[in-house]
Formats: structure tokens, sequence, C-alpha cells
């Protein structure tokens, strides 16, 4: 299957807290395929997806994070194997392979906790406990959602958690620095504050899905969460509102990527709400200074969760709503088409392709 193109999408058959059903795990389908391929050889049955991350330059290897731990597929999805990581198999919300290094993959869990592999997945090891303090008390233990290297500085990494804020290492996740106190002073304006499941207001604001780095912004990292999307200048110190309400009548952040052939343009997940029947994907040719609707002729039934370039072609762009609908364009977003997964899908998180 060299060379060809798949997409993947990963369900956590979830509704709310309470697993509901069997569909759920790593789907599969080429573009133009009617159906999908519900992919299970060597994966748990019962495994809940909730990160799918195609290697950049061998594209038949795919990493998968689930709650029963991190498997690797080097064809394809065809067969999974589960790698052995330390503390037995942790519940990973976020699968990393390092830009400038593709032998060094980092994984967020929950609880908090960041694993690193220096060998391609065949040997992991826990890195330091971030020690943050316990902010936002959900129904959850808080998870590391999203991870990502700024490319101009390959030791430095970020870490958004749901639901408590932001972090960052200077030194390859040897050590943590807690990046959350600017956020939390957002609340200090009604707006910012925002409370479903916890004990405090700044909920919101520290309710983190996703975050990106850019080789065109040194030092600067962004971040999508409940209330909308903001970004750091200086590497997670101070924080600033990216306004997108100014473009989107949908603010909720669930999805950010900068594009891998262009380090100027971005994409984002919006939608009204975590349980939502709206959401679109906005673009940004200008790091995230301007956003544009990119997708159109669309109706996302369900909130908009994951965006994703293809990593060989870049008018490939996929997303996938939390009710299976499965959004690609082949033409750079002239035109669009909608591929449902199967009928009984619940809660899926994750896209991505290669």
């Amino acid at each position: 299957m060299a060379g060809q193109t798949h997409v993947y999408a990963g369900v956590a058959a979830t509704v709310g807290m309470e697993h509901s059903g069997t569909l759920g795990g790593v789907f599969r389908q080429a573009p133009g395929d009617k159906g999908w391929e519900h992919l299970k050889s060597g994966l748990a049955a019962d495994a809940e997806v909730h990160a799918i991350t195609v290697h950049p330059t061998d594209h038949d290897t795919i990493y998968v994070g689930s709650t029963k731990g991190i498997y690797r597929s080097s064809n394809r999805g065809g067969k999974f194997e589960k790698l052995s990581v330390p503390g037995g198999d942790p519940d990973i919300w976020s699968v990393l392979i390092h830009p400038k290094d593709p032998k060094r993959l980092y994984a967020g869990a929950t609880p908090t906790a960041v694993y690193r592999s220096d060998d391609g997945g065949d040997h992991w090891k826990k890195l330091a406990d971030p020690h943050l303090p316990d902010r936002v008390i959900m129904a959850f233990a808080c998870r590391v959602m999203r991870l990502d290297v700024d490319p101009n500085s390959p030791d430095d990494v970020f870490a958004t958690i749901e639901a408590n804020g932001a972090m960052r290492s200077r030194n390859a996740g040897e050590s943590w620095e807690d990046c959350t106190a600017d956020l939390i002073r957002f609340c200090e304006q009604p707006k910012y504050r925002s409370r479903i499941g916890s004990q405090t207001e700044i909920e919101g604001m520290l309710d983190g899905h996703a975050l990106a780095c850019s080789a065109a912004a040194p030092g600067t990292v962004f971040l999508a969460n409940r209330m909308g999307l903001f970004k750091s200048a200086d590497r997670g110190n101070t924080w600033e509102d990216m306004e997108i309400g100014r473009f989107s009548p949908l603010t909720y952040g669930r999805d950010i990527r900068t594009s891998p052939h262009d380090p100027k343009i971005m994409y984002a997940a919006l939608s009204p709400a975590a349980r939502s029947t709206d959401g679109s994907v906005y673009k940004s040719e200008d790091v995230g200074k301007t956003w544009k609707r990119f997708d159109h002729d669309i109706k996302a039934d369900a909130t908009m969760m994951g965006v994703t370039i293809h990593p060989r072609d870049a008018h490939q762009v996929y997303a996938v709503s939390r009710a299976g609908q499965v959004f690609g364009t082949q033409d750079g977003g002239k035109s669009w088409h909608e591929s449902r997964l199967p009928e009984g899908v619940r809660d899926a998180y994750c896209v991505a392709c290669g």
C-alpha cells in the first residue's frame, strides 16, 4: 500500500463518561471508497481511541493512543502491536512525533503524565511529574490532550491539559513548568468565566483541547480551549486572546494544527460547545492573525472534533465530527465530501491521514 492515501478516524464509543457499545477503535478508508474498515487486529476490543498519528515519512506506520495504552502498526492498521509503556497500559490521549527527529515520540496521558520514546516506540520512559496544582475538580482526571514541539527550539515541548491549563518543558520533558497563571488572569473578566462540571468558574479557560507551534513563529504556542483560540509569544509566560469571534460565530476551540507544507498556514476546528449540532473548519494564512471559513456545503451534526492535513499533499484536508461524520477536500477546499462512519459509532475523537 506504499504511496496510497488512507484516512483514519478514532472512536471512543462513549456517551458522556459511559462506554456504550463495541463500535469504538480505529476506522480506515481510502478516499473515494464508500465504506469504512474497522481495524481490529491486535487492538484491544474495548479500546477507546483518542489519538491517531501517522509517521511523517514512513506513512505505513501509525501510532494510536487509547484507554489500553499505545499501539503501533507498520502496515497502515492492518495489524497493531501494543507497545510496552512503564506502569502497564496508561490511558493515552495524545501522541506526538518530533518534527526534527521522527525516532522521538511523546505521549500524553491521564492522570496528567507524559511519556517519551527515543527509538520509534520500542522503549518508553515516564517523564518527570509536572506537579501541577489541582485547580479544577472535574468528574474525570485531568488529561494531556495535545503535545507539540517548537521546531525552532527542538527541546521546547508544550502541552495542554483538560482541564488544567498548559505546561512547558525546555529540556525535552525532563522537567516541566506551569504556564497557566496568565490564562487564569482572563477570568477577571466575566466573559471568560465558564463552569460546567467543576467547583470553579476558571474551568473554561483551563479546558485545553489542542495546541500547536509553527516554524514561522519562534517561541510562540497556539492554544485551543473552550473559550476560543489563544496564543503566547513568550513560550507560555503570557497569553493573548486571538479573538476568533471576529471571524467566526463559533468560538469553542477543539483543534488547531499547523500545515506541514507552509508554517504560516493553520487550521482550527470550531463549534458552539462540547456537545452541539454544528461545527466548522477555519483556515489562517498568516499564522493566526486572520481566519476564514474553509469548509463549505457541508453540515456537521455535532461538534467538530479534529482536523488534519495530508503530509504529502497540501490540497487534502480532513475533519471529523463527534457524531462520526468525516469531511474531506482533495482540491484545497474548492469541493468537499462527507463520509459517515458506520451506524452505531459514538464519540469520534480524532482524524488522521497519510
